[in-house]
This record gives structure tokens, C-alpha cells and sequence, in this order.
């Protein structure tokens, strides 16, 4: 037989070995690591120096690794779906997944399991044996006590030996993200109360088209013809328009510290953040220019999405307290730059400032911006005042909210 020939072979058998090491090194769990220690190294080294008890362990090794090698054989043919009851819940409202394992081969599947992320933890589904197309079907429960994020998968089938030595593992990517909102209350529209008599002020602002007429002008091109002035173009002999002053729309800003220092407790600020989403959401819903802002990382300013209801909602999950984020007063200084044109700003806090923080934040604002303080305590009765002509609601649970806004309505 020619040499380049068997070098060729020679080289292909390596290869397979080389393959097959790696294939069988990768189902190789830690546990199964030790074991080959202990029969590499311990069984040879208790045999030389006649140490009985480092012999029976280098023994017994070896009978553990080969007895875990059948459960790595035949392929891992499962087909798994699973799916999520609904994308987004309110903190509290249950919420379940469900798991299909499908054996999509025609011969029979050893047992196994799934390993389940299901946020910050890993849930763990026996999968029984599964004859040719069967299949079984698990709910997954997902915890949804407290407001936040949760990611479901990606799910991982894993077979293994009893005793965990050897595992083969097959991944499917799909993740099901699940929103868990805050609780929200429906307040008053759009705070009637507190915003009526900003709008339809005229401002100094000229427009060409708006309610409050101001002035008769010279047309020039690009005007509307359904604004000429007939009796006054007959006057002069010259086309004349009408013109306009802007009426004022109110725009709202909704604030929302998160530095600690801010709240007595952790469920103190969950009221705040319930409490924003409910001012948040219904300015939404009755088509107010609103825009919702929390203090962010490192004296940061992080603007939430105010483009649906449902969106703001979602970016309110990610909302947590921040060593690092500036107090409440400070957010307002930062808006009131990035915002010029505001009506009203609606700032939402926690009792350890509480009614420190009126004077401080109507400092931050131009005179001409109207301002409400909701102070979240707990451990306080609801009610209503002014200090300085600012209004402060103090809630204590979320429906106080609506009870006293509505009141003010009235």
C-alpha cells in the first residue's frame, strides 16, 4: 500500500479521533470533569502506590463514567414551543406560559429536561420519554407579584445521566419578553382641574390661522386664500389677510425622581411610579402634548416614550431607584432648559423631602408655568393644600389619587 496513502488515512482517522474528543468533551458537565480526574489521575496513582482508598475511587470513576455514556447516545430530537398568555400584565394580574416537547423523530427519546430562564431565574421541566411524534405539553409560571421585565428563554433541552456526569444540551433562541406594568388608576380628564384655564389664553405669538384674530395684514405669497380680508382688499386696492394670535395648548411635563434619598421605602416609590403612569397615561389618552421624565444614572435626565399609553407603561418597568440619579428638584432645573414652552409640570416624590420640595422646584420654573406636587407617604392622610400658591396633593394609596383630583374637578 503506497505511504501517501495510508498517511491519508492515517490523518482522516486523527481527524474522527480529534471530532469525537471534542464532541464528547463538550457534554462533559464540571462533576464529570472530576470524575475523569479521579480515573486518570487517582486510579493509576492509587494502584502505584498500593493506596486503597484512592484506588477504589479511581475505580469507581471509571464505572460512573461508563455507565453515563448510553444516556448521551441517539439523537436529541425534540421540537419545543412554547408560548406566553399575554405580553403585558398588571403587577399582580396572574400570567402563565406554555411548553410543547414534541419528539419529531420516529424512534423513542430518553427522558430529559428543559431549563427555563424565566427572568432571573431557572425554571426546570422534567421531560418524560416520548415515543415517535408524541409529545407533552408543561405550564410555566411567571411571576408577576412585582412591576418589571421579564425575558422567558431562550429554552434548553438537556439529557443526561442521573448522577449529572455527562449532559448533551440543544438551545432554541426564542425569547418572549413580558411586561409587567405598574398599577394605574383613571384619573379625572387630563386633570381638568388644573389645566382649564391654560388653554386657549392667546399668547404673543402671530400665526396666520388660529382663533384669536389680531390684525389685518398685506398678503404675500404663500398666504391662504380663505384668510384674504375682502373688505379691506376693496379699501386699499391691495390683497390683505387676516392674522392671528397663537392660542395657548397645554403642555405638560410629568416628573419622576428616582434617587433613594427621596422615598421612606421601596413600596413608596412603587405608589410614585403607579402614580406617574396614571397622569402619564391619561394625558396620553385625551391627545396632550405630555412628556413624562425621570431622573437618570449619573445626574442624567431619561425622557420616557409618551407616544401611546401601552409604550409608556413598558419603559415605566425599567424605572429603579439610582444611588446615582439627581433629586427631584434638580430633574425640574434640567427640564425647564430642555422644555422652554411648558404650561404645567406635575412632579411626583416621596415623603422624606415631601413639601421641601415645592419652593425649591418652583424656583426652577419661569413664572408663567403652572405647577402641581403629588407627595407619595404612606403613612399620611390624603388630602389638599397650597403652599406659596403651588397645589400638593399628599396620596397614601393609588385610589387616593383619583378621589382627590376628581374633588377638585368638582
Amino acid at each position: 500500500m503506497p505511504r501517501f496513502t495510508i498517511a491519508r488515512k492515517a490523518d482522516a482517522l486523527a481527524q474522527t479521533a480529534r471530532g469525537g474528543w471534542r464532541a464528547l468533551a463538550s457534554n462533559v458537565t464540571a462533576v464529570g470533569w472530576m470524575a475523569i480526574g479521579f480515573a486518570g489521575v487517582g486510579l493509576p496513582l492509587g494502584l502505584a502506590l498500593r493506596w486503597i482508598e484512592v484506588s477504589v475511587a479511581g475505580g469507581a470513576s471509571v464505572v460512573l463514567l461508563v455507565t453515563a455514556l448510553p444516556f448521551l447516545l441517539g439523537s436529541n430530537a425534540f421540537a419545543v414551543e412554547f408560548a406566553v398568555s399575554a405580553d403585558r400584565v398588571v403587577a399582580g394580574e396572574p400570567a402563565e406560559g406554555r411548553i410543547r416537547v414534541t419528539n419529531s423523530s420516529r424512534s423513542l427519546q430518553l427522558s430529559g429536561r428543559l431549563d427555563v430562564p424565566v427572568g432571573t431565574t431557572i425554571t426546570r421541566l422534567p421531560v418524560p420519554m416520548l415515543r415517535g411524534g408524541a409529545h407533552v405539553e408543561s405550564p410555566l409560571e411567571i411571576p408577576t407579584s412585582r412591576r418589571g421585565v421579564i425575558d422567558v428563554g431562550p429554552v434548553r433541552s438537556v439529557r443526561s445521566d442521573p448522577l449529572g456526569l455527562m449532559a448533551r444540551v440543544r438551545e432554541w433562541p426564542n425569547v418572549r419578553r413580558v411586561y409587567v406594568h405598574p398599577p394605574t388608576v383613571t384619573v379625572p380628564s387630563t386633570m381638568s382641574g388644573f389645566i382649564r384655564d391654560l388653554e386657549g389664553s392667546p399668547t404673543q405669538n402671530l400665526v396666520d390661522s388660529d382663533i384669536s384674530f389680531h390684525a389685518i395684514r398685506e398678503y404675500v405669497p404663500g398666504d391662504g386664500q380663505r384668510h384674504i380680508h375682502w373688505k379691506s382688499t376693496a379699501k386699499t386696492g391691495r390683497l390683505m389677510v387676516r392674522q392671528f394670535e397663537e392660542s395657548r395648548r397645554a403642555r405638560i411635563a410629568v416628573l419622576l425622581g428616582t434617587n433613594p434619598l427621596e422615598f421612606a421605602t421601596p413600596d413608596e416609590f412603587e405608589l410614585a411610579v403607579s402614580v406617574a403612569g396614571s397622569l402619564g397615561t391619561r394625558a396620553i389618552r385625551d391627545g396632550r402634548d405630555v412628556s413624562v421624565l425621570v431622573s437618570g444614572s449619573s445626574r442624567g435626565i431619561r425622557k420616557l416614550s409618551s407616544t401611546a399609553a401601552r409604550f409608556l407603561l413598558d419603559d415605566l418597568c425599567t424605572v429603579d431607584l439610582d444611588e446615582s440619579a439627581s433629586v427631584l428638584h434638580e430633574l425640574s432645573t434640567q427640564t425647564s432648559r430642555q422644555l422652554p414652552d411648558l404650561s404645567l409640570v406635575i412632579a411626583v416624590c416621596g415623603s422624606v423631602l415631601g413639601f421641601k420640595q415645592a419652593a425649591r422646584m418652583r424656583s426652577t420654573l419661569p413664572s408663567d408655568v403652572a405647577m402641581l406636587l403629588v407627595v407619595c407617604d404612606e403613612s399620611a392622610a390624603p388630602g389638599f393644600k397650597e403652599i406659596n400658591g403651588t397645589p400638593i396633593l399628599t396620596v397614601a394609596v393609588l385610589d387616593d389619587l383619583r378621589a382627590l383630583l376628581s374633588r377638585r374637578v368638582e
